[in-house]
């Protein structure tokens, strides 16, 4: 089991560049699966759960290769439409594969998938939007055994909530069903459209990916494609927080500020200076950052519930009071232990937490439990009194690649272990 050592208080400084997202390349890779030729995916993430993706793809007769950040991905050769257990619960996002699955093969048998322990996740969207579509579902065994005898079709889908997963699955499915299909209530993240993008340049005819509604129109099939991932917000926020905690001034290279709306203002209200170009920002945090008042975790274009972690991290070394109200997922406060275990003054009550500003944390050991909790207790190391042992390394390389190598560069005193 690898382990991070963190030895805090070394200020961060040049330039990174962010990687590919991690949720845009996994959808993507799934939704591969209906093409014929080989595919030239860039800016793919070294990540575990895209190594997750990929296996799958293998497993059901795809030849797939890795040079350096391009994925190359061949599903011409597609012989095999069921997933094991062991494959599907390395990532959540592994369900995205039954909608592509039954559009290409007729039929699909995969079990629940897998991933972090953050709270409810149902796939009951997934299993009604297919329904509706033409498939008939059983579930034995811990298996869903999918078949569409009479092929997918076209249907007015309305969403209760704005599920991301659900909203990539119909629109994989959809991409060669027969008809029109309607999203009403979709996702709006970035990553629905990059997904759409990737999709039509496929020949997919997808409308409207960015808003409310999305209209597929289905085709008879796709061809392989070249697509550029987009640039992880996340990871982008990540390394904000980072450099916030430590007084620190930074180069984010590569990214696009706008998918960063909800979040600059936020670090702004801290106190930070965020200056935005077209593909970069320059990040320059004060001694002391201040406290950011009220964060609620919001469906895009609100603030993401993946970057709640991190900016607690921060918050927890600010001047004054923060309050957090998570609204998406029930067990996202799971890193609030391990915070206080560093010296955070933390209170929870149901969905809200009320993060106390102190001087300085120290140095412990800790253990992350999920992915975006993990990059939290990296934030609050950086800056904490003393060294620091991260436990749960796995959970950070599900979405982050080479960390501790690019806080490294930066400055940071970290090591994988």
């Amino acid at each position: 089991m690898s382990k991070l050592l963190v030895t805090g208080k070394n200020k961060l400084y040049g330039e990174t560049f962010v990687q590919g997202a991690k949720n845009s390349a996994l959808p993507i890779l799934a939704a591969s699966l209906l093409t014929n030729g080989e595919n030239l995916i860039f800016n793919c993430p070294k990540l575990s759960d895209v190594e997750a993706s990929c296996e799958i793809l293998r497993y059901l007769g795809c030849n797939v290769k890795r040079y350096d950040d391009t994925m190359i991905v061949n599903a011409t050769y597609v012989d095999s439409f069921d997933i094991p257990d062991e494959l599907m619960r390395k990532t959540r996002s592994s369900i995205v594969f039954m909608g592509a699955v039954l559009a290409r093969m007729g039929r699909a048998k995969l079990s629940l998938p897998g991933g972090c322990e953050i709270g409810h996740r149902p796939i009951d969207m997934h299993l009604k939007a297919l329904k509706m579509m033409g498939a008939v579902i059983r579930e034995k065994h811990g298996y869903l055994n999918c078949s569409a005898p009479k092929g997918l079709h076209g249907a007015k889908i309305a969403l209760p909530f704005p599920s991301v997963g659900a909203t990539e699955d119909i629109m994989v499915a959809a991409s060669t069903a027969n008809g029109t299909t309607t999203i009403t209530n979709a996702a709006r993240e970035p990553e629905i459209c990059d997904l759409a993008e990737y999709l039509n340049s496929c020949g997919a005819r997808v409308y409207g990916a960015g808003e409310g509604t999305i209209v597929i129109d289905g085709v008879d099939k796709l061809t392989a494609s070249k697509h550029t991932i987009i640039p992880d917000r996340i990871v982008a926020a990540t390394l904000m927080s980072c450099a916030a905690v430590t007084s620190s001034q930074i180069t984010l290279k590569g990214v696009i500020p706008s998918h960063l709306s909800s979040v600059i203002p936020v670090f702004e209200e801290a106190g930070c200076r965020v200056i935005c170009n077209k593909n970069e920002i320059n990040f320059i945090a004060p001694s002391v950052i201040k406290s950011m008042k009220t964060i609620r975790t919001m469906p895009y274009p609100g603030f993401p519930t993946d970057a709640q972690a991190v900016l607690m991290a921060a918050s927890s070394v600010a001047n004054g009071t923060t309050v957090f109200v998570e609204n998406i997922f029930e067990n996202r406060y799971r890193h609030i232990s391990e915070l206080v275990r560093m010296g955070a003054n933390i209170k929870t009550e149901g969905k809200v937490a009320i993060v106390e500003g102190v001087k300085s944390l120290y140095g412990a050991n800790t253990n992350a439990t999920d992915l975006r909790g993990a990059a939290a207790l990296v934030v609050a190391s950086l800056c904490a009194e003393g060294k620091s042992e991260i436990s749960g390394v796995k959970y950070l390389e599900r979405g982050y690649e080479s960390f501790e190598q690019k806080l490294s560069a930066l400055g940071a005193d970290i090591k994988k272990i």
